[in-house]
């Protein structure tokens, strides 16, 4: 008898947790859904800006502060200052509020910057706004950035080789 009750609660859970589970993947899909056409929303109107330059693919990029000099290529390794934020203006990286620059691969980073990073001269400080499809799409690589997110950049050269 004991066995029977303990098979009938483990189904019992198992049937709770797939719903719960149901539920919390239909409630992420709908959430991607909505940043994928508030995204779609933002760049439509930010287009439109006099100084906002949309490129074939879809990124879109102001020049906050001209470089000189060459620039780097998708092999170079960068070294950049950078602030990002999701479209409401929150939070979710920022190498300027840790005081400490990054380096990385120019390659190993999202397609965004990966188009947009080879557009600047050293010591170039530019704006950066990436739809979903250029940055991490419906993957999310932390909490911070929910599946389907536009990402602003601000992303300042400081050094490539």
């Amino acid at each position: 008898m004991n066995k029977v009750l303990v098979v009938g609660v483990v189904v019992v859970l198992i049937v709770i947790v797939g719903m719960w589970m149901s539920k919390s993947m239909q409630r992420q899909k709908e959430a991607a859904a909505k940043a994928i056409v508030d995204g779609q929303q933002f760049l439509k109107k930010n287009a439109q800006r006099e100084n906002v330059v949309t490129t074939a693919s879809g990124l879109q990029y102001e020049v906050l502060v001209e470089g000189s000099g060459d620039q780097p290529v998708l092999s170079s390794k960068v070294k950049t200052h950078y602030h990002g934020t999701l479209i409401d203006g929150t939070v979710f990286d920022s190498s300027v509020e840790r005081g400490e620059p990054i380096e990385f691969p120019l390659n190993g980073v999202i397609k965004g910057w990966q188009e947009g990073i080879p557009l600047m001269s050293l010591g170039a400080k530019y704006r950066f706004y990436i739809p979903q499809e250029l940055a991490y799409g419906m993957r999310s690589p932390s909490p911070a950035i929910p599946p389907g997110s536009t990402l602003i950049f601000e992303v300042e050269l400081l050094s490539f080789r």
